[in-house]
C-alpha cells in the first residue's frame, strides 16, 4: 500500500511539473545549519556553506534561495518560524533541500533532537508541508567533520573540534590519526531511514564528504576549511583552526559534488547542472570578485572555462598561454 501511495504521488509530481514549471524558473529552498549557509563576507571573510556556492553548479533554469543559518537544528529552524517563512514561498515543482544534524547533536533544550524519535519526526514535518504545497523535498545527511582524532571528542563546540594555536606548521597532535573518525553517529543514518519511509529522494552527503576528506588525508583536507596558522590568513591574524566549517575552495568542493550526487537521484535537475572551472560574482558565491583574479589563477596550457555572474566586468588581460573562455550569465555583461 505505501508503495502504491509512493507511485501515485510521483505520477502526481510529474502532471505537477510540466503543469507550472515547463518555461518558468524552479526555486530550490535549502534549509539547514552552518555548512550549509550563506557567510557575511565582511572584513574578507573567507567562510563559506556549501550552499552559497550552489548557484554556480546550476543554469540559469534554477533559482537557489539559501535560508540555511549558522547553530540552527531542525527543533530551533522550526520553532524560530523560519520553516513556515519558506513553506509559504514554495510553489509546485519547487524543490526544498534539507541537511540537519550538527546542531540536533548539542545537548541545548532549544537545539536538542533524538535520531530515531525527535529528529526524524522534525524530517518528516519538512517533507510532508513541501509535499502539501506542491514542493518536491531531498533529503540530505549531514557533511562530516574533519576528525583525525583517535576518537570522536566529546565536545560542544562546533567551531573547533581542537585548538591547535600555537603549533608550528606540520606539526601532529599527539592523538590525531590518518583514519577520519565519525562524529555524527544515528544523526547521519536518520535521515537515510526517513527518506525510505517516506519515498524522499535522499542524498549520501556524509558518505561523499568523508571519501573526500579520507581522500585528501589528515593535512590537505585542511584546505577545505577554516583551518590557518597565526599569520597565515589576514582576515583571521590570529588563526582558526575549525575542522567543520569550508572557506571558499572547500564550498566549491563540495557544492560541485553534491550537486552531482543530487542530479543522479533527481534527474529532473540534470539537465541544469554546469560544471565550469571558474566562477566570478560580486556577491561572493563564485570563486573569485574579480575577472583578472581568475583568468590569473587559471592554469597555463589548459583550456578554462570562466563563467561570470549578473553584473558589468571589466575585461581582463590574458597572457600569452592561457587558453580562456567566458560564459555570460543572464545578467552579466562586459563594461564599454
Amino acid at each position: 500500500m505505501k508503495k502504491l501511495r509512493i507511485l501515485i504521488y510521483a505520477a502526481i509530481m510529474v502532471f505537477v511539473l510540466s503543469a507550472f514549471k515547463r518555461d518558468g524558473v524552479v526555486t530550490i529552498f535549502m534549509i539547514g545549519d552552518s555548512t550549509m549557509a550563506n557567510k557575511s563576507l565582511k572584513n574578507g571573510n573567507l567562510e563559506r556553506g556549501w550552499g552559497m556556492a550552489l548557484p554556480c553548479y546550476f543554469d540559469d533554469g534554477i533559482r537557489v534561495d539559501n535560508h540555511a543559518v549558522n547553530g540552527r537544528s531542525s527543533k530551533s529552524f522550526i520553532d524560530e518560524g523560519r520553516w513556515q517563512k519558506v513553506v509559504e514561498k514554495i510553489k509546485p515543482g519547487d524543490y526544498v533541500f534539507i541537511q540537519f544534524g550538527h546542531n540536533d547533536e548539542k545537548p541545548k533544550p532549544d537545539r536538542h533532537t533524538e535520531p530515531g524519535s525527535t529528529f526524524d519526526e522534525n524530517l518528516r514535518k519538512f517533507v510532508r508541508e513541501t509535499r502539501d504545497k506542491g514542493g518536491i523535498p531531498v533529503l540530505f545527511n549531514c557533511v562530516v567533520r574533519r576528525n583525525f582524532m583517535k576518537e570522536a571528542p566529546k565536545n560542544d563546540d562546533d567551531e573547533a573540534l581542537r585548538n591547535t594555536t600555537g603549533m608550528t606548521k606540520g606539526q601532529k597532535p599527539e592523538d590525531e590519526g590518518d583514519i577520519l573518525v565519525d562524529t555524527h553517529g544515528d544523526y547521519r543514518i536518520a535521515p537515510m531511514n526517513v527518506a525510505k519511509e517516506m519515498g524522499v529522494a535522499f542524498v549520501d552527503a556524509n558518505k561523499i564528504t568523508h571519501d573526500l576528506e579520507q581522500g585528501l588525508g589528515r593535512e590537505d583536507s585542511k584546505k577545505l576549511h577554516m583551518w590557518f596558522y597565526p599569520g597565515e590568513e589576514p582576515s583571521v591574524p590570529k588563526g582558526r583552526q575549525d575542522n567543520t566549517h569550508y572557506n571558499v575552495y572547500g564550498a566549491h568542493v563540495v557544492a560541485r559534488l553534491l550537486a552531482d550526487a543530487v542530479t543522479k537521484e533527481v534527474p529532473a535537475l540534470k539537465r541544469h547542472l554546469l560544471n565550469y572551472d571558474i566562477s566570478v560574482a560580486s556577491n561572493g558565491v563564485g570563486d573569485y570578485f574579480s575577472v583578472q583574479e581568475a583568468v590569473d589563477k587559471a592554469p597555463e596550457g589548459k583550456k578554462t572555462t570562466i563563467q561570470l555572474f549578473p553584473g558589468e566586468w571589466e575585461k581582463p588581460n590574458i597572457p600569452e598561454g592561457k587558453k580562456v573562455k567566458f560564459i555570460l550569465r543572464d545578467g552579466a555583461k562586459w563594461k564599454e
